[in-house]
């Protein structure tokens, strides 16, 4: 590592470092139990792939719709920190009901519950890393956090091919493991992470108003499209798991996939979170999605492992590129106390498009195939593309800005 990158690490204060180690721990317990989910719907519970497809849109939807209100609390409490508390404790206390669900109801509302407690704590989680960062040092603490949860993405799966391994394909007692780094989580935030607040001058206003909208700016707006449009592309990873079972992999092989993809995830956020500290965003976000088109189109040739690791490893690849700089752009183009509002209305019109593409995938993959899924994946993307180089030539002829 780099003097330059050390020093950047060294700079990022201790509560970004404290609120990664709790997304490591958290999505830990949760990726053990989503790198098996889908397979355990569709072999133990006899669910179909709409089914899945159904309950991932909805439950990531729900996540994301539900931030634009947590987001928008936190700021007229002026308070980031007991709004994510209750949002990981929901996720905490979700965990048991995998491990006993009989049906795919049961998994529905367990799912939709733990996402739910995900999009309370995730809008006020971010704009608290901006509240505490250093301008200069944003696109570093938002690549850091999403590193550390990578982390966590990775360790979660090879802990579920190890336990699967060693207990037979036994899922229930496999996601049982899982209660255990999901209430360490809670614990941590709670005792390890400071919450500065903002200062309101003790007058608390409603965040949703027009007024406060339009201080958002062009460019605010611009993100929150173009976010939206990138999540049609970017359906449930789900779909990734289901890609390589149809391929022929043993079902305890099957979270090798996101180990994968989540081993480039780690690696890359951090690095090129720096490096949107110094560099064009929208020209970084163009090569993300770049990126994932090349992803889908890969996943559409075959099934074979190759194309799948392949495809995975570009997925990967591409979160590292555009996770944490979608959430800086959003930090840079919002207010100071209108923060969490900024990051809520940018995940209300994501989930919302989330809320259609996974269904959708689901439907494509059960009437026309899984080639033809990527391939829409693909589109999507392209689409999206399109309307960064919009902005892109804006931004040449001064009509844009960072």
């Amino acid at each position: 590592m780099s003097s330059a990158s050390s020093s950047s690490l060294r700079r990022i204060p201790g509560s970004v470092w404290a609120l990664g180690f709790v997304s490591l721990l958290m999505d830990t317990s949760s990726e053990l139990i989503h790198s098996l989910l889908p397979l355990f719907l569709v072999t133990s519970l006899g669910a179909s792939v709409l089914t899945v497809g159904f309950i991932e849109g909805v439950a990531e939807a729900t996540a994301l719709i539900v931030r634009i209100f947590s987001g928008t609390l936190s700021d007229y409490l002026g308070k980031r920190k007991a709004l994510a508390v209750v949002g990981y404790g929901l996720s905490a206390i979700t965990k048991p009901l995998f491990a006993l669900a009989s049906s795919a109801g049961l998994v529905f509302s367990a799912r939709l519950a733990d996402r739910l407690g995900k999009g309370i704590r995730g809008a006020p989680r971010d704009a608290l890393i901006a509240d505490i960062t250093p301008s200069d040092l944003r696109g570093a603490a938002y690549g850091l956090r999403q590193a550390l949860d990578s982390v966590g993405a990775v360790l979660g799966p090879l802990l579920a091919m190890g336990l699967m391994l060693l207990w037979a394909n036994n899922f229930r007692m496999v996601f049982w493991v899982a209660v255990v780094p999901a209430f360490l989580s809670v614990a941590l935030l709670f005792f390890g992470v400071k919450d500065p607040g903002w200062k309101n001058d003790g007058k608390r206003i409603n965040p949703i108003q027009w007024a406060n909208l339009k201080r958002m700016g062009g460019f605010y707006w611009w993100v929150v499209a173009i976010g939206a449009i990138f999540t049609l592309a970017r359906f449930s990873e789900a779909f990734l798991l289901l890609r390589a079972q149809q391929g022929g992999m043993a079902l305890a092989l099957v979270p090798l996939v996101m180990v994968a993809m989540n081993l480039v995830y780690s690696f890359s956020a951090y690095p090129l979170g720096k490096l949107a500290d110094t560099t064009s965003h929208v020209t970084l976000l163009a090569a993300g999605l770049a990126v994932l088109i090349v992803a889908d189109i890969v996943l559409a040739l075959g099934n074979h492992w190759s194309f799948v690791i392949i495809g995975v490893l570009l997925w990967g690849l591409h979160l590292g590129m555009t996770q944490g700089l979608l959430s800086a752009m959003v930090a840079d183009a919002a207010p100071e106390d209108l923060r969490g509002t900024g990051f809520g209305f940018f995940n209300l019109a994501s989930g919302l498009a989330l809320l259609l593409a996974s269904p959708l995938a689901g439907f494509f993959w059960d009437r026309f195939g899984a080639a033809f899924t990527f391939s829409a994946g693909a589109a999507f993307c392209a689409l999206a593309l399109l309307a960064l180089l919009l902005m892109i030539f804006r931004q040449a002829t001064g009509r844009g800005g960072n």
